[in-house]
């Protein structure tokens, strides 16, 4: 399953990037590369064709960018670009005289892994190894010297030649970095503009007419302000910022019917969106969901926060086969622990060090298996809501039911079916579960505290498969070159030595999820608040500080401006790690203020912010928008979700249904990150099947009457009225005199029958039109 996995990510991520000839790929190529590509070569390629290599067969080194362009003693061993041309795929097919690997060909899946990585340009990072000692080991104390692994500080904001412009102390950093670059700030966004914006970036809805008209007539000094704090307190709040957050966490409602789907998802989706908005401190945030189970004073309520580990991926282990393709398959779960904790909390590809010392950043292979430790000492597993205490006579209630439902079942496959005997059964199970106080208590998808270990089942290897779950922690084995099946040193539980103030001590309690949710909030703080600022800077302004959100190491792209997203980090942590005293501070400045000018400029990418950047909506306020303006929005919060494509699903998008195997048709069209996986950011496409949706899709045409209907309820016989209230709900502003001629043109030109349906058509046009997807 897990080379299945790796397969359909790639074809994802051919599909979303053109490489370019000159190969300057994209940072997330070379993240791909280090997360799939590597190891694969690692594993089938190394032992003879790489500098760790005895003998280097045929002069061919495959471990570096400037090896592999070098090639063997045969040439060249790649033509980017051209896998058919390449003498490496050649070999794999088993083609011609020379065939690899020598000892059996790969498997199907593998060569096509390999094949279209050739295909595409085979990116591959420039030799700039991690820092490493005369003795060959990794320099951790240099390693400690890199810039995001720093302390934090506050720092004096600069000073600049226009000293009117700054609102806040960020905007002094902003506005000395342009004028630096012969720059100049634009001028401030309309009302209008300002709310519309304000409003989907704090709860993912635009405004309606009567909070359009509120802002705007409000001459106080406070009239933005008092529109920030409105929006920072809806309860929409923790909805936009909550479905961000899923995205790192790779939420999923369900899986496939062939994996085992724990407890009930939602309760993790709605916890999440109550932290945010009850602004739980960030380091509170992150300790709960690694080990809120192992913290004095959290109770069962707070359990649903274990689904960030309690919701990951799983995959089929088939008992009958060999127990040493078991281990590699639960190995692969742990690698997809380590991968999303990394990640999401310290924007590190630490899985990189699965099979070798991580190639750029000073992470250990030690490093990785004493944290896969931690995942390989508790394992998924549903949890009640309420007290263990308390659950204990409903778990013996609930396996009474379920032995019933079992003889339930064998009765009614009897010939006749016994009535009686099938009545009194389902007496006996209504009366246990009327009598079982809370027997309907939710259970959420979490974690226990148990070791699992792989078997043989027999002495053979052919007699499959145990698996034995122990209460005990482990340490891991280091896996040679990522096989399980070949074991190197132990390596005690602990946390990353770069990170680490010294040698990092040993995890002791339990498994050790809380003393590493200490330790990404204690020794990591500095790292772990850069991350999460530049997250939400990358969510305001549709670009971070540092481009690459969930890769801080030597891969990732430099600050642009660090001294800033430094003294926002120091400033985070000091305002008691508070996300919406962050937002407030950004959403006030002068900068997230300015209109979204597309005047020339020699700051194309705007990194320098000298303007707003105009950004199209995800999918998710598109939908809820669309449904807010016909008037059909259900803004019920929480609860089980609702399959998408249900067409009487008028709820937020936040609650339809995730499919992490069968993705919704609407979503996957719209750009919606894959949930398998950890996603630092949403990637936009334009797409003819986008364009297709919007014109025949059946949201848009059901959408489209019920607005028109909304429209004809409240002017009946305007049709210049119903013109301006479709643009002040649509657009936040009033049509221009030409937009206005213009719709009573085509709208004066059909039959008095036919006013309904043109009304209808002239509705979905509005709601197709760029205007209303993108947010200047």
């Amino acid at each position: 399953m897990p080379v299945f996995r790796a397969a359909s990510l790639l074809v994802l991520v051919l599909i979303s990037s053109t490489f370019a000839e000159d190969s300057k790929f994209k940072t997330s190529d070379f993240e791909y590369f280090e997360k799939h590509i590597r190891p694969l070569l690692s594993r089938r390629c190394y032992s003879c064709h790489s500098a760790d290599a005895k003998t280097v067969q045929g002069g061919l080194r495959l471990d570096s960018s400037s090896a592999l362009t070098k090639g063997g003693d045969s040439g060249a061993a790649i033509l980017p670009g051209a896998p058919q041309q390449s003498l490496l795929i050649q070999t794999l097919h088993y083609e011609g005289d020379i065939q690899m690997p020598p000892k059996g060909k790969l498997p199907d899946v593998e060569i096509a892994l390999l094949t279209e990585w050739v295909k595409h340009g085979a990116p591959f990072p420039a030799d700039t190894d991690a820092p490493v000692r005369a003795d060959g080991e990794i320099d951790f104390e240099a390693g400690r010297q890199f810039w995001s692994f720093q302390p934090v500080s506050e720092h004096t904001p600069p000073a600049v030649r226009d000293t009117s412009w700054p609102r806040r102390r960020i905007d002094h950093f902003l506005l000395a970095k342009m004028e630096q670059n012969n720059l100049q700030p634009s001028a401030a966004a309309d009302r209008k503009t300002l709310l519309r914006r304000l409003s989907f970036n704090l709860t993912g809805l635009p405004p309606t007419p009567a909070e359009l008209d509120e802002f705007v007539n409000d001459d106080s000094n406070q009239a933005y302000a008092k529109q920030v704090e409105r929006l920072l307190q809806s309860p929409h709040f923790g909805e936009r910022w909550g479905r961000l957050w899923l995205d790192f966490a790779r939420y999923t409602d369900t899986t496939a019917s062939w994996l085992y789907s724990t407890g009930q998802a939602h309760l993790y989706r709605d916890w999440v969106v109550q932290a945010f908005n009850d602004d739980m401190p960030y380091d509170d945030f992150v300790r709960r969901q690694l080990a809120t189970d192992l913290m004095p004073g959290t109770g069962a309520d707070d359990i649903a926060a274990l689904g960030f580990l309690g919701l990951s991926p799983n995959y089929w282990k088939e008992l009958k086969l060999p127990a040493e393709i078991i281990k590699v398959i639960v190995a692969d779960e742990w690698e997809e622990r380590v991968d999303v904790v990394s990640r999401t909390f310290l924007g590190l590809t630490v899985a990189c060090a699965r099979c070798h010392d991580h190639k750029f950043d000073p992470v250990s292979t030690e490093d990785y298996y004493a944290l896969a430790g931690v995942f390989a000492s508790c394992r998924i597993s549903e949890r009640p809501t309420i007290d263990e205490r308390l659950f204990e006579p409903v778990k013996a209630a609930r396996a009474d039911v379920a032995k019933l439902e079992k003889e339930l079942a064998a009765l009614r496959k009897k010939k006749p079916v016994p009535e009686e005997q099938v009545k009194e059964t389902l007496g006996k199970i209504s009366k246990l579960k009327s009598a079982t106080p809370n027997y309907d208590t939710p259970m959420a998808s979490a974690l226990i505290e148990e070791s699992l270990f792989v078997e043989r089942a027999g002495t053979r290897a052919d007699e499959g498969t145990r698996l034995d779950y122990r209460s005990e922690p482990r340490d891991l084995n280091v896996f040679i070159r990522g096989n399980p099946n070949r074991l190197g040193k132990v390596v005690p539980r602990r946390f990353l030595q770069v990170l680490s103030p010294s040698d990092p001590p040993r995890f002791t309690d339990g498994s050790g999820r809380l003393e590493l949710a200490e330790s990404i909030v204690g020794p990591a703080a500095p790292l772990t608040a850069r991350v999460i600022v530049n997250r939400m800077w990358a969510a305001h302004f549709g670009q971070g500080l540092v481009a690459t959100p969930s890769n801080f190491g030597q891969l990732g792209e430099q600050p642009t401006h660090p001294k800033l997203l430094d003294d926002l980090a120091a400033r985070f942590i000091a305002n008691g790690w508070s996300l919406k005293t962050l937002h407030r501070e950004i959403v006030m400045s002068a900068a997230y203020r300015q209109a979204s000018s597309s005047l020339p400029s020699s700051d194309p990418e705007n990194k320098f912010l000298a303007r707003m950047n105009r950004r199209r909506l995800d999918v998710e306020p598109w939908r809820d928008a669309i449904l807010q303006v016909s008037g059909q929005l259900d803004l019920t919060a929480g609860g089980s979700s609702v399959a998408l494509d249900d067409p009487n699903n008028v709820r937020r998008t936040i609650y339809s249904t995730i499919h992490r195997r069968e993705m919704s048709t609407m979503l996957l069209t719209h750009d919606f990150p894959d949930p398998t996986s950890h996603s630092p950011q949403r990637v936009s496409t334009t797409t003819s099947l986008q364009g297709l949706y919007a014109l025949n899709g059946p949201l848009l045409e059901k959408q489209a009457s019920a607005l028109a209907a909304r429209l004809a309820a409240r002017f009946p016989e305007n049709d210049g009225n119903r013109i301006a209230l479709a643009y002040s709900l649509l657009y936040c502003r009033q049509p221009t005199p030409a937009e206005l001629d213009l719709g009573l043109q085509y709208l004066g030109a059909c039959e008095k029958e036919q006013r309904a349906a043109v009304w209808q058509q002239y509705a979905h046009v509005l709601l197709v039109a760029n205007e209303f997807l993108f947010v200047d």
